[in-house]
């Protein structure tokens, strides 16, 4: 039997996975992943291997009732599925992307119940993505008791801002959980900052990089010695841009408005995260893609205020790099739409920055000119590698000290 790490990604509405092989002390090599989508009382499981081709796709049986335990049968529904079809490995090991780790975790950790508490306190930060990967820590701590698991954070990568860079104009003493600028979508720009030198070359990867992760959720990250120094993204993961249904930068007279004419705050917590951004300004979709295709004027505006955000935000990141060498776009919308990048590109050639059309057409991986001051890349990112690799080096460190 040969070992195996399972990587999972749990969320309000889908459990992604990747099963990697462990080919030695420090190698994995992915075998396949998926993902459960759950969607109302409709559960969608598919699963990839390693080249991508579909191995499974299927729609489950109606599950009713299921609305706070409806991960749990997610991770049920995988695991029987890999009793069936990995014979072959076992599973040493599991990583999980937790979203908030908060001042205190700022790496890697072994997970345990103590840990677990101490999670729990940052649910109320990211209230979309916390609860849903705790439970997923739970249900598969349910299933596999005896199983190695580990968390890796996406708020750990932004530890190395400069604390100007994570400071608000607050008093200190109002909270017992500091409130300072923690950034997220950090496995996403570490697994950038680790492959930077293959595509980039030694040199200009030490540089001055700005990273743009465009997704459903979307930030953008400013880099120097392969570091994060700057994020759009600060306490949760409402500010910066605008997003597939959140409202990005917003002043917070407006939350003081809302309240003062009685809207309740689980009222204005669904409209900040579920019903505003691209969504809220369009009314007719979150998805970047449908409104591209829409002849309709306010999926325009959706689409030009993203850009505009982004551009601005562009700016204020080469301001705090003090110049800028590389730019990278990465994640969905980033890797896979010319018509976002283009757009971005051509509102800010006043840094030198010049795009090639047909590369950036070609979604292939570098897509400046040659005559371009800062060279453009489009970069797939691999957050699930990212946590294989943290939690194999912690299970093998954890078998060394025994």
């Amino acid at each position: 039997m040969r070992p195996a790490l399972l990587v999972l990604n749990v969320g309000s509405s889908s459990l992604k996975f990747s099963l990697f092989s462990i080919l030695n002390a420090d190698d994995l090599k992915l075998v396949f992943q998926g993902q459960v989508q759950i969607l109302d009382e409709i559960f969608k499981f598919s699963v990839k291997n390693n080249e991508n081709k579909i191995l499974l796709e299927k729609s489950l049986p109606s599950q009713k009732d299921l609305h706070k335990k409806a991960q749990v049968f997610a991770l049920n529904t995988l695991l029987d599925y890999l009793k069936e079809h990995i014979t072959d490995y076992t599973i040493c090991a599991a990583g999980h992307r937790v979203v908030h780790g908060g001042e205190t975790f700022t790496a890697p950790t072994i997970l345990n119940p103590q840990i677990l508490a101490e999670l729990e306190k940052f649910t109320p930060l990211a209230p979309l993505h916390q609860p849903y990967n705790l439970e997923g820590i739970r249900a598969l701590n349910e299933f596999m008791p005896k199983l190695f698991q580990v968390a890796c954070f996406d708020t750990a990568f932004h530890a190395t801002q400069p604390d100007i860079a994570q400071a608000y104009a607050l008093p200190d003493d109002i909270s017992s959980i500091p409130i300072k600028r923690y950034g997220f979508h950090g496995l996403s720009y570490e697994y950038i900052a680790q492959v930077a030198p293959h595509y980039l070359g030694s040199s200009e990867a030490e540089g001055k990089i700005i990273v743009a992760h465009l997704g459903h959720g979307a930030s953008m990250c400013a880099m120097r010695n392969r570091q994060s120094i700057a994020t759009t993204m600060g306490f949760t993961a409402l500010e910066g841009l605008p997003m597939g249904t959140r409202c990005g930068n917003l002043d917070p007279g407006i939350i003081l408005y809302l309240l003062h004419n009685g809207m309740s705050v689980e009222a204005i917590t669904e409209l900040l995260y579920t019903r505003s951004g691209l969504l809220g300004v369009s009314n007719i979709s979150g998805d970047v893609r449908t409104l591209l295709s829409s002849p309709k004027p306010s999926a325009k505006k959706a689409i030009d205020l993203f850009i505009y955000r982004i551009q601005r935000e562009l700016g204020a990141l080469v301001a705090a790099l003090e110049g800028l060498d590389s730019f990278i776009f990465t994640a969905g919308i980033g890797e896979h739409s010319p018509k976002i990048r283009a757009r971005v590109c051509e509102k800010v050639n006043w840094l030198s920055l010049l795009i090639d059309d047909e590369a950036n057409q070609n979604n292939e991986l570098k897509i400046s000119k040659k005559n371009s001051k800062i060279s453009v890349w489009v970069i797939p990112t691999n957050e699930e590698w990212i946590i294989g690799q943290h939690t194999l080096n912690l299970w093998k460190n954890s078998k060394d000290s025994v």
